[in-house]
């Protein structure tokens, strides 16, 4: 049964995970530990309303937005666009780093980028969703494997008194509130891709001839959110076990950060652990890497036909890729590698950069995924209750709050 929301989580599992949550580990402690555990709470109902939508309409959520007015196209359109560039450049770039302490660090990060890009682009064309799906679960149960094992291994080893809890939080300083919304906007993942989970469920109904079966897509989900907030624990915990008050920076350099995360690793279960956590990393990296390659493209191509041609038809959008969707993916590619290329040796303001841009757009995405999934045409069966309703809500309050943190933070509105 799982395709879809594990093919979501492994795209969760990526930056926001092996940079941001060990940052937040290394940085505070346990201290940011809450704001994690809130912003995989608040943000769920947005993210559900992918799969939900799907299963109970036969749609992707594209065409919940369609319904809404064709201005909500336009408005989706401009959202992708303000972030796809940066987001697809930073997982790049971080899977670069994994490249370079893996295979050579001969090449330099934008030789990487662009090799790994086109392998990427190569893959998508040849296997498309089956490759993509299949790739990612295999590649999903190593890393998992491998950090489950790391975390039994550091508990009985760490003093939890040192470990920073810190109940006051990090000071208000202007690159800590950056850090902060950067952190909570891609955690687990960027809100749009709420939209890639109702495609990729469709997808996965083309691909087996099968229809959309509500459990099992319920199911599916949950398996993969509970998975990303699981292992986003585990990567404060771990940062927090090996590198908080050590006196050891982040690097900036990609190749560095990577050398930096396999010897969290090592550092817990010895030396014979670094290929294998290379090869995890590197893994999950590339599979994130594919998946926002192909996540982008395939939303805006279906926003596209839905403004060409009005109403879909169930499953319209499924096993089949249109020449928009090719030409996308192409000026993805281009202008996520002429990032990458300006932003050789500066990893964490790449990061930053692109999970604070989807902090910011993410309040957007939540009130329109709210307004989709209590829409006359889904099922009274499927529509949210009202509980679920104010959970939603609140989800949007603190994506406002986030929003707000960063664009402080970002222009020194606070010292």
């Amino acid at each position: 049964m799982l395709g879809p929301g594990l093919l979501w989580a492994g795209t969760a599992i990526g930056v926001s995970h092996l940079v941001q949550s060990t940052r937040a580990g290394a940085g505070f402690g346990m201290g940011l530990l809450w704001l994690i555990l809130l912003a995989n709470f608040f943000k769920y109902p947005a993210f559900e309303a992918g799969p939900r939508y799907t299963a109970a309409t036969g749609f992707s959520l594209l065409e919940g937005y369609r319904r809404r007015g064709t201005w909500v196209i336009y408005v989706f359109i401009a959202l992708s666009f303000s972030t796809m560039f940066t987001v697809i450049a930073a997982v790049t770039i971080v899977t670069s780093g994994m490249a370079s302490a893996l295979v050579t660090d001969a090449i330099p990060t934008f030789g990487w980028a662009a090799i790994l890009m086109v392998s990427a682009v190569g893959l998508l064309a040849v296997g498309q969703y089956k490759a993509l799906e299949g790739f990612m679960k295999a590649m999903m149960v190593l890393l998992t494997v491998s950090t489950v094992t790391c975390v039994v291994v550091l508990l009985p080893k760490v003093e939890w008194g040192a470990m920073g809890w810190m109940p006051t939080g990090p000071e208000l300083t202007a690159s800590n509130l950056v850090l902060l919304a950067a952190i909570a906007g891609w955690m687990p993942s960027a809100l749009d891709t709420a939209v890639w989970s109702s495609l990729w469920s469709l997808e996965k109904s083309a691909a087996s001839g099968k229809p959309v079966n509500p459990d099992e897509t319920f199911f599916d989900f949950n398996v993969g959110y509970i998975g990303t907030v699981t292992l986003a624990c585990m990567f404060v915990f771990m940062g927090a076990a090996v590198l908080f008050g050590s006196g050891e920076e982040i690097p900036n350099g990609a190749g560095a950060f990577a050398t930096m995360l396999v010897n969290v690793y090592t550092a817990a279960l010895g030396e014979w652990i670094r290929p294998v956590i290379l090869v995890a990393a590197f893994s999950t990296m590339l599979s994130t890497t594919i998946a926002c390659t192909d996540g982008f493209p395939r939303a805006v191509e279906g926003a596209i036909l839905r403004l060409q041609h009005g109403a879909e038809v169930q499953g319209s959008t499924a096993g089949k890729r249109s020449p928009a969707y090719w030409g996308i993916l192409a000026l993805c590619v281009l202008v996520a590698w002429l990032i990458i290329y300006q932003f050789t040796g500066h990893l964490k303001a790449l990061v930053d950069l692109a999970t604070g841009l989807t902090g910011v757009t993410g309040f957007a995405f939540a009130v329109l995924n709210y307004t989709v999934v209590t829409a006359e045409e889904v099922p009274e069966a499927f529509r949210p209750s009202p509980l679920y309703r104010a959970w939603h809500i609140g989800g949007m309050v603190f994506l406002l709050c986030m929003a707000v943190m960063y664009i402080v933070g970002r222009f020194g509105l606070i010292a």
